[in-house]
């Protein structure tokens, strides 16, 4: 009896994998035809068959009519991932306010919410407004579509294997377990026993650029968010590079200029100091041209180091910083090309982040798609 149980969870691993492979091959080449699809992944066309039946009852997949072009025999039909019945919930839990799209698979942002927390109040409280928020967004899907997975983008590192936050240093919460506070929010509403999963916020802005917007000249990807602090995440492979205890990617603490001014975190010359300081930042006041010039030379200055510690295909700029515009970029580019003549190599592609001030929200969105097709994946 073991055994005969053994195989059958090993035939429904597998067969979730196979589920799962299809719908990742079609995101990165949509319209194949099944045979197409068979031979990418290494699949019997009858399994195709059978698993592509199955993803499109249940609202994955969708066929479309084939364009009439003249030839004689029947033609493939190709295959897509819906955007219409199966829907995904992202948030950001920034400082002092939070944001909730709902998207559908493949990206795209059919609704929004926002809300105001107050940072001296406990998590709990942070919780019950993200709770709030999330319901209230919920309440504009239609009635045949379903909310499938919450990812949640957090202003720190986050230990998955604990499922918990580590440490959140502007609105300091500690160890915090809060996918458990979450679910227990959530239990009796609508969106009870559906999937949370939690990633820092520059993480999942990096998979936002990737699982929403996929192009092999992209990997690795770098994504570097400059706000209030200075995070990056890094996707090579398809994968998230998330470090041991989920610390990976804290790159505002990288000590860009000795005995330079005092970082929150105790230090000196740290990039956040330097870059995301909040009198740059703050709303309501125009930064002096000067600072913000030098503020975009050692951003350009952090990025070359990053370059030249992981080659990225492409390095993505976000958050709130970009308001800036080439007020700040232009110094940007003009480091990277220096130091890229200097060292006789082509400077490295950068861009801004596809889904602007939505970086956040749209990418934890991602997450939950990120993980529901690939569980096995940190």
């Amino acid at each position: 009896m073991l055994m005969n149980t053994a195989s059958a969870t090993g035939q429904a691993q597998l067969k979730h994998g196979n589920r799962m492979a299809i719908i990742r091959q079609l995101r990165v080449q949509p319209g194949q035809s099944r045979v197409e699809l068979a031979q990418a992944l290494d699949l019997t066309k009858s399994t195709v068959s059978a698993l592509t039946r199955e993803l499109i009852d249940e609202g994955w997949l969708l066929e479309r009519e084939v364009l009439v072009t003249g030839d004689i025999g029947r033609r493939p039909t190709p295959l897509f991932i819906d955007p219409t019945r199966l829907l995904l919930l992202g948030t950001q839990v920034g400082i002092g306010h939070v944001r909730v799209v709902l998207t559908s698979l493949t990206g795209e942002v059919l609704a929004a919410q926002n809300a105001q927390y107050d940072t001296g109040q406990d998590v709990e409280a942070c919780i019950q407004l993200l709770k709030r928020t999330l319901l209230a967004t919920t309440r504009l899907c239609q009635t045949t579509q379903r909310i499938i997975g919450i990812g949640v983008g957090l202003p720190g590192g986050v230990d998955q294997a604990r499922d918990q936050l580590v440490f959140a240093p502007h609105v300091n919460w500690h160890h915090v377990p809060f996918g458990a506070l979450l679910r227990q929010a959530l239990h009796g509403t609508p969106l009870a026993g559906v999937a949370v999963f939690l990633q820092n916020d520059a993480d999942v802005a990096a998979l936002g650029e990737t699982e929403f917007n996929p192009t092999p000249q992209a990997d690795p990807l770098l994504l570097v968010l400059v706000g209030e602090g200075v995070g990056a995440g890094l996707v090579v492979g398809g994968r998230l590079l998330t470090g041991v205890r989920g610390l990976a990617g804290e790159v505002g603490h990288m000590v860009l200029q000795v005995d330079g001014p005092r970082c929150s975190c105790g230090r000196r010359g740290c990039a956040e100091a330097l870059i995301g300081s909040r009198a740059l930042l703050q709303p309501g006041k125009t930064p002096a041209p000067a600072a913000v010039a030098q503020a975009g030379q050692y951003l350009g200055v952090l990025l070359q180091n990053l370059s030249a510690a992981y080659d990225p295909g492409c390095i993505v700029l976000g958050g709130p910083a970009m308001a800036l515009g080439d007020a700040l970029l232009t110094p940007v580019r003009d480091t990277l090309a220096e130091y890229a003549q200097a060292a006789g190599l082509p400077e490295p592609a950068l861009r801004v982040a596809r889904f602007g001030a939505d970086a956040i929200a749209v990418g934890a969105a991602a997450l939950a798609g990120y993980r529901l097709t690939q569980p096995t994946l940190a």
